[in-house]
């Protein structure tokens, strides 16, 4: 049996992976657009504040240790056409173009940067200081004009995960950042009550931030790079040496697209719990498929987690297997400077969208005892369905060493066992007084919710 995977970075690398474990004997092969299979994309910003070195670090593995797991790989290898009948897929290399044989196939081709229609993005590149942040390949075009232009202001296009962690690693460099947020708060995902706290940390480190700032244009000039945004109604606009767009994604999909593939939320990829395309023989899976999310059923959530878990799944099913993708529930975390801010689940207007009756408490507990040395305290936002009581959603923000992203864990444990939010106070957690709390602050947080809406509901 000859497997072939499309797509060098978590779910065609996880796909390819899993298929060698389950049967050695089976022929896989992986098809890289790139020479950088396996390479942590999320690591890419520590790379640029200093905090990983070298870029190698950023392998998850290295060629020779994937090889060793017996896949061949085919690097700087671009995949072009599937012949569903002929069960062969059509690449291009630096040779010209050739095909290869396939019994069962995975694409794993990822997203796009997307540009939000801002004018200018599409036409201007590394060469004239714009860039983008999305492969190894971009990564080198940024490091060759901080090492040999060093550019002393940047303006970051967008304030999601990897907006902040670049603007952190722009200012460990010296570089004096403007962030220009279309929303009313940065980071998004979050209720703005509790990214506001991610924005003053920003500006404690002199990022200097602009939300409410639609960005329409960027153009060069003699001046330097100028980003123009309508803020207020108003044209406004900033100058800087380098500009980084950082805007969201887009599913790669044009591959399957052609091999007739469905597009389902936003135009991803439809697949099924199994990672099936509908194309015989065809699986996909990661960044440019549909995600099967546990509260909201089919949406596009592009997360790394999904990609790794989605690709095994997808390689353990072209063997002939029967796993079943079990779900998201949109966890993230994100680190911007000394801050910490995580999320699971559905915020209170998601939640109200999909059809539930929710309602959101807020509340502040200390990351552990008070009386021990060091406390911190947690603002958490806990949602929950006012008709079942199921939990339905977590936010937190908390200091760095407040074991933020730990916490977040649990509510998605929760949620991910359709817990009420009474039944997370019967959790048997850890304590200790330098670590916790008898009551730890996940469930000093439950609490709060349920005293406001639970009692309101037995006074009613």
């Amino acid at each position: 049996m000859h497997l072939v995977a499309i797509g060098g970075s978590d779910a065609g690398i996880s796909a390819a992976l899993r298929a060698r474990e389950l049967d050695p004997s089976v022929d896989v092969t992986v098809v890289v657009a790139d020479a950088y299979p396996n390479y942590s994309i999320c690591g890419i910003p520590y790379y640029f504040s200093g905090d990983v070195h070298p870029w190698q670090s950023l392998a998850h593995r290295t060629h020779a240790d994937l090889e060793a797991t017996g896949m061949r790989l085919r690097l700087d290898t671009l995949a072009t056409e599937i012949d569903v009948a002929g069960q062969r897929l059509t690449v291009r290399d630096a040779t010209g173009e050739s095909s290869i044989a396939y019994d069962e196939l995975i694409v794993g081709t990822g997203a796009l940067p997307a540009f939000a229609g801002i004018r200018g993005l599409d036409q201007l590149g590394p060469g004239d200081g714009v860039h983008v942040i999305h492969s190894m390949g971009d990564t080198f075009a940024l490091d060759e004009h901080l090492a040999h232009r060093a550019p002393r202001t940047a303006i970051i296009i967008g304030a999601g995960y990897v907006g902040l962690e670049m603007a952190e690693g722009f200012t460990a460099r010296g570089i004096r950042v403007t962030q220009l947020q279309r929303g009313r708060e940065v980071l998004s995902t979050l209720d703005p009550e509790l990214a506001a706290a991610v924005h003053a940390e920003l500006l404690e480190h002199g990022v200097d931030v602009h939300t409410d700032t639609t960005v329409t244009a960027v153009e060069k000039t003699a001046a330097g790079l100028v980003v123009h945004a309508e803020y207020g109604g108003e044209h406004v606009s900033h100058t800087a040496d380098l500009v980084l767009a950082v805007v969201g994604v887009r599913p790669n999909t044009a591959l399957l697209e052609r091999a007739g593939a469905g597009l389902g939320a936003g135009r991803a990829v439809v697949v099924d719990e199994h990672m099936r395309t509908g194309i015989p023989h065809v699986f996909a899976a990661g960044d440019g498929v549909v995600t099967h999310h546990r509260l909201l059923g089919v949406t596009y959530l592009p997360l790394g987690t999904t990609a790794h878990k989605q690709g095994r799944i997808a390689g353990e099913n072209a063997l002939g297997g029967r796993a079943r993708f079990a779900g998201s529930v949109g966890t993230q975390v994100v680190k911007v400077f000394d801050v910490v801010a995580a999320r699971t689940g559905l915020r209170e207007h998601e939640a109200a969208a999909a059809g539930y009756s929710p309602a959101s408490t807020q509340a502040v507990a200390d990351d552990h005892k008070r009386y021990y040395p060091g406390a911190q305290p947690i603002s958490i936002r806990i949602t929950g369905d006012t008709d079942t009581g199921l939990l339905l959603g977590a936010q937190l923000v908390g200091r760095l060493g407040t074991e933020t992203a730990k916490r977040v864990d649990t509510y998605a444990t929760a949620l991910f066992a359709g817990l009420t939010v009474e039944q997370i106070s019967d959790l048997d957690l850890s304590y200790t007084p330098p670590l916790g709390s008898p009551w730890d602050a996940v469930q000093a947080a439950t609490q709060a919710w349920s005293r406001e809406h639970t009692a309101a509901a037995v006074r009613a």
